[in-house]
C-alpha cells in the first residue's frame, strides 16, 4: 500500500502539489501565528507586573475592598521569614501605601504615596528603570519623593524643589512633613504617571508609625509559569485566616478578561483560517478519489477489501503531510525562534496599551516547542480527517459498478 501511495502521488502531480502547499502554508501560518499571540500576550503580562504589580501580593483579606488602616498586615516579619524558605520566589518586599495630598508653592494634588525597600524595588518592578530626571531612591534617602513625570506636571515641580504632604497615619494620626523633589519617571501608564510617588521605608515608617507593618507584601517568583504553585505554598504557611494570597490573575483581572477576548478572536480567526484550508484539501482528495472510481472499482473486483483501501488514502496524505511538515516546520521553527530574540517592533503599540502597562513598541513571539508541536499534530489531525469522505464516497459504489463508471 504503502509503494502504491507513492506511485499514485506521483502519478496524480496536480492534487499531490495542491495538497502539498496547502499544507506546507497552513503549518507555516499557523504556527508563526500562535506564536506571535502568544509572545505579544507574554510580553502585555510580563510589562504589566514589571511595572508595579506583583506576580503574587499577600494582603488583609478586606484591605482591597474597604481599605482603611484597620487592615493593614500587622507582622511583617513572621511573614517574610517564612517566605524565604519558599521555592521558586525570587524576591519580596513589604510595601506601606497612603493617600495623602501634595502641595508645592501653587498648587495640590492627591497622590498615592507608598513606602517602599529601594534596593529590593530594583528587582521588583521597573520604576528604576523608568527614572527620567534627577535619581531614583536609596535606604538613606530621607525625605526624598520618587514621583511621576504627570504627577510633577500637575505641581509644576523641578528637582531639588520641595513639597508638602498631608495625610494620616497608621494610628490614624494626623501626619504631616515637607518632602525634597529627587527624582522623576515615566512608565508609560499615564494613570499611574499622575497618581503615583515613592518614599524610602526607613525614612517613611518613622512618618507614618509604621514599622513592621505593611499595605501589603508583593513577591516576584523566578517562573512566571509556575506562579500557582508558589502561591499554594504562601496558603499553607499563612497561618491567619484574615491574609489573602492573590497571583496576577486576579489582581489583574481586567488585563486577563482582555487578554482572554483578544485570544477568542485571534483563534476564531485561526479556525476560520484553518476550515477553509480543511475543505479546500478535502474538495481536491475528493476531485481526486472521483476521477478514480473506475480504479478503485478494478481493485476492489481483485479482493481489496475498504481496509485496505482507506489505508492507500491514508498513506497518500500521510506522505504529502510529512514531505510538507519537513520544509514547514524548520522554517516555521526558526521564525518564532529568531523573533523571540528580536522582538517585532510595531510603533504605537505601547500608546494603544499603556493603560495596562505596556512601555515597549516590541512585540517578542513566543519561542515553545510544546506549542510548536501541538500546532504540527493539529495540521496532520485535520489532513486525516479530510480524507473520510472521499473514502465514503468510494464506498458508496459497488465493485462491480465502479468498475465499469466512465
Amino acid at each position: 500500500m504503502f509503494n502504491l501511495a507513492i506511485k499514485n502521488i506521483l502519478f496524480y502531480k496536480g492534487r499531490s502539489i495542491t495538497t502539498f502547499i496547502l499544507t506546507l502554508v497552513s503549518t507555516m501560518l499557523f504556527v508563526v501565528f500562535v506564536s506571535w499571540q502568544d509572545g505579544s500576550h507574554n510580553s502585555m503580562l510580563e510589562n504589566s507586573l514589571k511595572i508595579y504589580t506583583g506576580a503574587i501580593e499577600i494582603y488583609h483579606k478586606d484591605y482591597r475592598d474597604v481599605g482603611g488602616n484597620e487592615y493593614l498586615i500587622r507582622d511583617v516579619k513572621s511573614i517574610t521569614d517564612k517566605l524565604a524558605n519558599i521555592d521558586g520566589i525570587e524576591t519580596f518586599s513589604a510595601r506601606y501605601e497612603t493617600y495623602g495630598l501634595l502641595s508645592s508653592k501653587e498648587h495640590s494634588a492627591a497622590s498615592m504615596i507608598a513606602g517602599i525597600e529601594p534596593e529590593k524595588e530594583k528587582l521588583l518592578s521597573s520604576i528604576a528603570l523608568a527614572l527620567r530626571e534627577g535619581e531614583f531612591l536609596d535606604n538613606d534617602s530621607g525625605n526624598c519623593l520618587y514621583a511621576g513625570s504627570e504627577l510633577v506636571k500637575k505641581l509644576k515641580l523641578s528637582i531639588g524643589d520641595e513639597v508638602t504632604f498631608v495625610g494620616g497615619a497608621s494610628d490614624n494620626s494626623f501626619a504631616a512633613d515637607i518632602f525634597k523633589l529627587c527624582g522623576t519617571f515615566k512608565t508609560g501608564s499615564f494613570e499611574f504617571d499622575s497618581s503615583a510617588s515613592f518614599v524610602s521605608r526607613s525614612y517613611f515608617d518613622e512618618l507614618m508609625y509604621a514599622k513592621n507593618m505593611a499595605s501589603y507584601i508583593t513577591i516576584k517568583v523566578e517562573d512566571l509559569d509556575d506562579v500557582e504553585l508558589v502561591n499554594s505554598e504562601i496558603i499553607k504557611v499563612l497561618d491567619d485566616e484574615n491574609l489573602e494570597s492573590l497571583t496576577w490573575k486576579t489582581l489583574m483581572k481586567t488585563m486577563v478578561e482582555a487578554m482572554e477576548v483578544d485570544n477568542i478572536f485571534g483563534y476564531i480567526s485561526l479556525s476560520l483560517f484553518l476550515v477553509v484550508i480543511f475543505f479546500v484539501i478535502m474538495i481536491y482528495g475528493f476531485i481526486n478519489v472521483s476521477s478514480r472510481i473506475k480504479e478503485f472499482g478494478v481493485i476492489r473486483c481483485i479482493g481489496l477489501s475498504k481496509g485496505r483501501i482507506f489505508a492507500l488514502l491514508f498513506y497518500e496524505i500521510f506522505i504529502l503531510s510529512s514531505a510538507a511538515f519537513l520544509i514547514a516546520v524548520p522554517i516555521a521553527t526558526y521564525i518564532c525562534y529568531y523573533y523571540s530574540i528580536n522582538p517585532i517592533v510595531i510603533e504605537g503599540i505601547a500608546e494603544m496599551y499603556k493603560d495596562y502597562g505596556i512601555v515597549s513598541d516590541e512585540i517578542p513571539f513566543n519561542f515553545d516547542m510544546f506549542t510548536i508541536a501541538w500546532n504540527i499534530a493539529l495540521i496532520y489531525v485535520l489532513n486525516f480527517l479530510s480524507i473520510i469522505y472521499p473514502y465514503l464516497f468510494i464506498n458508496s459504489f459497488e465493485p462491480i459498478e465502479a468498475s465499469r463508471h466512465v
